[in-house]
C-alpha cells in the first residue's frame, strides 16, 4: 500500500511470527546522503476490511436479568445490539469472573492459562497460579502487532494479585498483555464511589474533591474521550476496545436517580418474578416453548410468602438497587456505542456484548448484606441489623449485595448461580453480536452451543488475522476455541454447533458437555457458604447427574439412571479434558485459599520498615496481619499544636484497621466489617516533640478470626490496652490498600476522621512486625 519506502507506505504482515523479523532495507547507502536513497519500513496495518472491535463484558449478570433475555430490568443497549445483529441463547462462561476473563482474552480454557480460580485464591499449580504464560498470547497482543490500537477499560482481574503493586512486574498488567491503554482496576471488584483505579500503571484518585463521582460514568467518559482522540489523530487506524465495567458485581453502587426509577418494582417477590421472566423468555424465543422451569429450591431458600414484612421490605430495596445498577451500567455502555456511531464507524465495527462473566452472584447470603465482605469472611448479617442501612443502600456508606432469592430468579429458568460450573445458572450467559452490513439476519436468535474461548477465534476470522505461531520468539500453544462467525450467515441459522465438547470445573465441581449431552456433579455446598466442609473425596465422592439437552433445555430431568453408559462415557471424557487442559489437581477448598502464601514482594518477610509515607499498596502485595500477632512501632515528631493523622492503616470503611493520632492521643481501631469497631486509645495526648508509639496485638490464636489483646505504649510505658473479641479471618475489601502516613480510599472510622487524614507531624520510621499467633 503506497510507494514502497515512502513515509506513508503500509503493509500487512503474515502474522506467523509477531513481532515480524526486521525487513530488509530497500534503499541504497553510499558514502554520503546525497548519493544514497532512504527507505522507510512500511507501517503495519490489518488486512483490508478488518473491522473495529468493541468487546463488552459485564459482571455477575445472570441470564435472566436483562430485558434482552426476558428479564424485567431494561437494558436498551443490549437490546439494540441484539436487534442490529444476533442474540445467542447457549453461550457459556466458566462460572467465575477472572477465569472467564482469562479465557476471553486468550481463546484458551481458563486452566490452560493459569486461572482455574480467581487470582486471590491462586495456588502453586500451573492451572491455578494465575499466570498467563508467554506461550499463550492474548487478543490484545495479536491485534496490536497487526496494526490495531488496543485499549482496556474497567475490570482487569487477570493480573496476579501478588503482582499488583507499584513495584511491578508489569508484564501481566494490561499493557504487558498487549493493551496499549488501560483505565480501570486490577481487583475482582471495586467501590464505584471510591475506586481502586489506575491509568495504565499509575494509581489515580479522580473521586477526591468530587462528591458526585461514580466510576460507572467516569469509565464511559474516558472510553468516549479515548475513541474521539484516536479518531481525531488517526481516523484510519482500527481499534480493539475491551470494555469491562464493574456492574453488576457487588458492591451495587448506582447513582440515586437510577435507584428512584425502580422503587416499588419488585413487590411481587422472587417467585412471581421468576414466573414472569419465564413467560417473557418464551415470548422472546430465547428458550424453547417446551422448556421447563426448574423447581424453586425450597430446601435451601425461602419462598417469598414465607418472609416477614420486614424481610420483604429489605429484600425489595436490595433488588431495586441491583436493578438500578444493571440499568445504569447498560446505559453507560450505550454512550460508548453511540460514540462509535457518532464517529461514523458503527457499520465497520464488530460489537460483542457478553451479558455477564458468569451466572448471577449468590455471594450476598440468603438475606443479602450491606457489606459484601461479610460473605468473604463467613458472616451472615441479621435482617434487623441490615435495616439500619435501608435508606443508605447503594450509597457510599454501603458495599451491598442482594439476597440469594433474587439471584436465583436472575438465573431463570435454570438452577444454581455463579461459582457452580455444572448447571446453567452458573455458566449460561446471554450474548449479542452486531456487525452492520455483514450480519444480514438482524434481530434473529442463534441457539448453537458455544463458549467464551470461542471469542478470540471469531475475532481472528473476522479480521483475517491468523493466530501467531511465535510471539517474542516463543512458540505458541494452539487456540482452544472455535470461531462462531459461521453463525453470522442466515443460511447457518440452524446449523449444528462447531463446538462439540467442553469441560467445566470450579472448586472441584465439574461437568462435561458433548454433542447435546451434559454430565454434571451436584454441588456439595451452596455457593454462599464459603466455609462449608469440603468433600473428603472430591475425585470420587461427588454425585453426578446426566441430561439430554436435545430434550431438556434446562437440566431439569436427570436421566443418569437410565443411561449409565452415557454417563460413564462423559465422566471418562472429563478426565481426558482435565489432563489436557491443566485442570488437575482438583481442589474443593474455597475461602481458606484466600490466606495461603503467594510469591509476592512480601513473601517470606515478617518485618517491614518504612521511612517515608507510602500509599496505595494493594492488599495482595502488602503485609497482612490476619490471623497473626503483630506490632506497629512508629518513631514520630509531634508538632506544636498538632498530633493528628494516620500512621498506618490497611482496609477501610468495610473492614480493616488503623493506627493513628487523634487530638494527640494514639488510637488503634479494628473495623470488623462495619459491624463493630473495637478500639484501644492512649490515656493522654502526646506532648510536642519526639516519641516512640507502639501498638502490640497478641492474638488468642492459633485459629481463624481469633480475638486478642491490644496494648498501646508511648516511649516504653503502657498508655492503654483493651480486648478485641474477633478479628477478620479471610479478606479485606479489595478496593482498599495499605497506607503509611495518610489514608486513601475510605477510612476505618468516619466518626474519628475523614480521609486522607495525613499525619501532621514527622514520621521518621514505622516498623510492622508479624508474629506467630498466641
Amino acid at each position: 500500500m503506497g510507494t514502497p519506502g515512502a513515509p506513508g507506505a503500509a503493509s500487512t504482515i503474515d502474522g506467523r511470527q509477531i513481532p515480524p523479523p526486521p525487513a530488509a532495507f530497500g534503499g541504497t547507502i553510499n558514502l554520503d546522503a546525497l548519493n544514497s536513497k532512504p527507505y522507510w519500513q512500511p507501517q503495519v496495518v490489518p488486512p483490508k476490511g478488518a473491522p473495529n472491535i468493541l468487546l463488552i463484558l459485564t459482571d455477575d449478570v445472570g441470564f435472566a436479568a436483562p430485558s434482552t433475555f426476558g428479564g424485567v430490568i431494561p437494558t436498551p443497549t443490549l437490546d439494540r445490539i441484539a436487534s442490529m445483529g444476533l442474540r445467542y441463547t447457549q453461550f457459556h462462561t466458566t462460572s467465575l469472573c477472572s477465569p472467564t476473563r482469562a479465557a476471553l482474552i486468550t481463546g484458551r480454557n481458563h486452566h490452560s492459562v493459569g486461572f482455574g480460580v480467581i487470582s486471590e485464591a491462586a495456588t502453586g499449580y500451573p492451572g491455578y497460579n494465575s499466570v498467563i504464560t508467554k506461550d499463550k498470547a492474548t487478543i490484545g497482543q495479536i491485534l496490536k502487532a497487526n496494526g490495531y490500537a488496543t485499549s482496556w477499560f474497567g475490570k482487569n482481574h487477570n493480573t496476579p494479585s501478588y503482582q499488583t503493586s507499584q513495584a511491578g512486574p508489569f508484564d501481566q498488567w494490561p499493557a504487558g498483555m498487549g493493551f496499549e491503554y488501560f483505565y480501570g482496576f486490577n481487583s475482582g471488584e471495586t467501590n464505584q464511589w471510591q475506586p481502586d483505579l489506575y491509568r495504565n500503571s499509575t494509581r489515580i484518585y479522580p473521586y477526591v474533591g468530587n462528591p458526585n463521582y461514580n466510576l460507572t460514568t467516569d469509565m464511559a467518559d474516558e472510553a468516549v474521550a479515548y475513541l474521539n482522540q484516536l479518531n481525531e489523530l488517526d481516523p484510519k487506524k482500527p481499534f480493539l476496545l475491551y470494555y469491562a465495567p464493574g456492574g453488576t458485581h457487588a458492591p451495587h453502587h448506582p447513582t440515586p436517580e437510577w435507584i428512584e426509577k425502580f422503587k416499588g418494582k419488585f413487590s411481587m417477590g422472587w417467585n412471581a418474578l421468576r414466573e414472569q421472566i419465564f413467560a417473557n423468555q418464551k415470548k422472546l424465543g430465547v428458550i424453547p416453548q417446551d422448556a421447563q422451569l426448574t423447581p424453586w429450591p425450597s430446601d435451601i431458600l425461602k419462598n417469598w410468602d414465607q418472609l416477614t414484612p420486614e424481610e420483604k421490605k429489605l429484600f425489595e430495596r436490595q433488588m431495586e438497587v441491583y436493578a438500578a445498577y444493571l440499568a445504569y451500567t447498560d446505559h453507560e455502555i450505550g454512550r460508548v456505542v453511540q460514540a462509535v456511531e457518532d464517529m461514523g464507524k458503527l457499520d465497520n465495527t464488530l460489537i460483542i456484548y457478553i451479558s455477564g462473566d458468569n451466572g448471577s452472584s449468590a455471594e450476598g447470603s440468603p438475606v443479602g448484606t450491606p457489606n459484601e465482605m461479610t460473605f468473604f469472611n463467613g458472616i451472615e448479617v441479621p435482617v434487623a441489623d441490615q435495616m439500619k442501612f435501608y435508606d443508605a443502600w447503594g450509597s457510599q456508606l454501603t458495599y451491598p449485595h442482594m439476597a440469594v432469592g433474587w439471584t436465583w430468579a436472575m438465573s431463570t429458568p435454570y438452577k444454581w448461580t455463579k461459582q457452580i460450573p455444572s448447571y446453567f445458572g452458573g455458566i449460561r450467559n446471554g450474548m449479542a453480536i452486531a456487525w452492520p452490513g455483514h450480519i444480514t439476519d438482524a434481530g434473529s436468535i442463534r441457539n448453537q452451543f458455544h463458549h467464551v474461548i470461542d471469542i478470540v477465534p471469531t475475532i481472528l476470522e473476522v479480521t483475517g488475522i491468523r493466530a501467531p505461531e511465535q510471539v517474542d520468539g516463543i512458540t505458541q500453544t494452539p487456540i482452544e476455541g472455535v470461531s462462531l462467525a459461521y453463525t453470522f450467515d442466515k443460511a447457518n441459522a440452524n446449523a449444528l454447533s462447531t463446538h462439540k465438547t467442553q469441560y467445566f470445573e470450579m472448586f472441584g465441581n465439574r461437568a462435561l458437555y458433548h454433542d447435546g449431552w451434559i454430565a454434571s456433579t451436584v454441588p456439595y455446598r451452596e455457593p454462599w457458604n464459603g466455609t462449608a466442609p469440603t468433600p473428603k473425596d472430591v475425585v470420587n465422592g461427588l454425585r453426578w447427574e446426566l441430561f439430554d439437552l436435545t430434550k431438556d433445555w434446562t437440566q431439569n430431568n436427570d436421566v443418569a439412571a437410565a443411561n449409565p453408559d452415557k454417563l460413564k462415557e462423559l465422566q471418562d471424557m472429563f478426565w481426558v479434558e482435565a489432563a489436557k487442559y491443566q485442570v488437575l489437581p482438583l481442589d474443593a477448598s474455597a475461602l481458606t485459599r484466600f490466606i495461603l502464601p503467594r510469591p509476592s514482594i512480601v513473601a517470606g518477610r515478617d518485618e517491614f520498615t518504612y521511612t517515608k509515607p507510602i500509599v496505595g499498596v494493594p492488599l495482595g502485595t502488602a503485609p497482612s496481619v490476619l490471623n497473626k500477632s503483630f506490632t506497629i512501632t512508629a518513631d514520630i515528631d509531634v508538632p506544636q499544636g498538632g498530633g493528628n493523622g494516620m500512621l498506618a492503616t490497611q482496609g477501610g470503611r468495610f473492614g480493616g484497621w488503623g493506627f493513628y493520632l487523634l487530638k494527640g492521643k494514639p488510637v488503634f481501631v479494628y473495623d470488623l466489617l462495619d459491624l463493630a469497631r473495637p478500639r484501644v486509645e492512649g490515656s493522654a495526648a502526646l506532648t510536642p516533640g519526639r516519641h516512640k508509639v507502639e501498638f502490640a496485638f497478641k492474638s488468642d490464636g492459633p485459629g481463624l478470626g481469633k480475638g486478642g489483646t491490644g496494648t498501646i505504649t508511648v516511649d516504653g510505658a503502657e498508655a492503654g490496652s483493651g480486648t478485641f473479641p474477633h478479628t477478620i479471618p479471610f479478606a479485606l475489601e479489595a478496593s482498599e490498600t495499605f497506607d503509611v502516613g495518610s489514608d486513601t480510599g475510605t477510612g476505618v472510622n468516619d466518626a474519628d476522621y475523614q480521609t486522607p487524614f495525613a499525619f501532621d507531624g514527622k514520621l521518621d520510621s514505622l516498623t510492622l512486625k508479624l508474629l506467630p499467633p498466641g
